[in-house]
């Protein structure tokens, strides 16, 4: 199989005998598309996130922190911090939020120069004010919300029942007080995450509008401005299967009309909005490429045995919650004459000694054969970082950048043990 036509200066088949199998192809080019397209969908005043659970190759990041409509870095560890900075983020610019952070990884964050924080809880508020204090500095919080009220019915839902998630809404006011009496601390905002990849464009902006209704409440409880709103993301991306970005042509007026409403100074910046997005800004610029290693039938079924398995791609969806996994490569093969051969029902089978490890029962494809080479397209999210990387020990699959169709950059995420001190002599 072939790189699309538009970047193609090799062939897939090429790339992998340079760089090995499995191999995750991302394309900076179409990185920056997709950040140039969600920037024309939301009013132009808008802060932008990228929120690295998603992907956080430094090479991503670096591109989507680059040029005009630059994003901002969110991120929820030390080591999703670490490849911010590397990639040139500066720290004062960084959203750290997560519903666990330590009182180590606070510290860590705040020496390097991090200081606006999403905040879950008020366990997780004095945490972060106790380090800010011994750090002799203030930290600026955005309370996170736990809405009551949701918009949308499908997609994944983030808020609106019990959760590690935010501040309850409907219990935020009689904690005011406590908020307020915590030292090293300044609440400057608010953040919101409702759903995750939602279904259709009306939802999103649903939810998106019971929101900012939501922060404007916020905002009258608290007595003071809101300095910063985040109201989240929801932005959708195919995943694994061939499809598009969705294209929401509706979403900026329909956002413009109910910040007026309710934030009618937002436009000067007062509060600045920001929304947040990691599979729609990278998503579609990834594709993994497999090597088939063995073709055999069992009971009627013909099964396919790649190099790639869910210790590769998408080992999350053993979860039931996060992108179920049902891969559908790119149209392969043609046969002798030049005609595409015939489709048959494959199962995808990875290398690992688990019956678990399956990317597709029931793929549609030309028959594969021995040494083919597989392209599982928009994989440019939750990919090597979100799979079950050290499960059986097989190496992690190199990842190449291309730019223009030139490869800019090949690396390998590399696993080792190393001993801790324990101090026992």
């Amino acid at each position: 199989m072939t790189i699309t036509e538009a970047t193609a200066v090799v062939t897939d088949e090429e790339l992998v005998e340079r760089y090995g199998s499995p191999l995750y192809v991302y394309d900076l080019d179409r990185v920056v598309a997709a950040r140039d397209a969600l920037r024309a969908a939301l009013p132009e005043q808008f802060t932008l996130f990228y929120s690295l659970k998603a992907n956080p190759h430094p090479g991503l990041v670096r591109a989507l922190g680059e040029g005009d409509g630059a994003c901002r870095a969110e991120v929820c560890s030390t080591g999703e911090l670490a490849s911010a900075l590397e990639a040139g983020h500066g720290a004062d610019r960084i959203l750290y939020s997560g519903p666990g952070k330590t009182a180590e990884e606070i510290s860590v964050a705040l020496t390097a120069g991090v200081r606006t924080f999403s905040v879950e809880s008020l366990g997780d508020l004095r945490r972060l004010g106790a380090q800010a204090v011994l750090h002799g500095t203030t930290a600026d919080a955005l309370i996170r919300v736990n809405s009551a009220a949701a918009a949308a019915t499908t997609s994944i839902r983030m808020t609106g029942t019990p959760s590690q998630f935010g501040f309850d809404a409907e219990g935020l006011s009689d904690l005011l007080p406590e908020i307020r009496a915590v030292e090293g601390i300044r609440v400057v905002g608010a953040h919101f995450f409702p759903l995750s990849n939602s279904k259709d464009e009306a939802s999103l902006i649903a939810e998106f509008q019971e929101t900012i209704r939501g922060a404007a409440r916020l905002e009258a409880e608290l007595g003071t401005p809101l300095s910063l709103l985040d109201i989240g993301g929801g932005f959708a991306a195919p995943y694994s299967v061939p499809g598009s970005r969705p294209v929401y042509g509706n979403l900026r007026a329909a956002l413009e009309q109910t910040l007026d409403e309710h934030f009618p100074r937002w436009r000067q910046g007062v509060p600045e909005i920001a929304c947040e997005s990691g599979r729609y800004l990278v998503g579609d610029s990834g594709r993994l490429l497999t090597t088939v290693t063995n073709v055999k039938q069992s009971r009627g079924r013909t099964f396919a045995i790649l190099d790639a398995g869910i210790n590769t791609l998408g080992g999350m969806a053993g979860l039931g919650r996060l992108l179920p996994l049902s891969v559908e490569p790119k149209a392969g093969r043609q046969d002798g004459d030049g005609e595409p051969a015939e489709e048959t029902v494959v199962s995808l089978a990875g290398p690992l000694c688990t019956p678990g490890d399956l990317l597709s029962r029931s793929a549609r494809m030309p028959l594969p054969r021995p040494g083919d080479v597989i392209a599982v397209p928009n994989v440019g999210a939750y990919g090597p970082t979100a799979s079950l990387l050290l499960f059986l020990g097989r190496p992690a699959p190199a990842e190449i950048l291309l730019r223009a169709g030139e490869v800019t950059s090949a690396s390998r995420l590399i696993s080792s043990r190393a001993e801790i001190d324990t101090g026992v002599q």
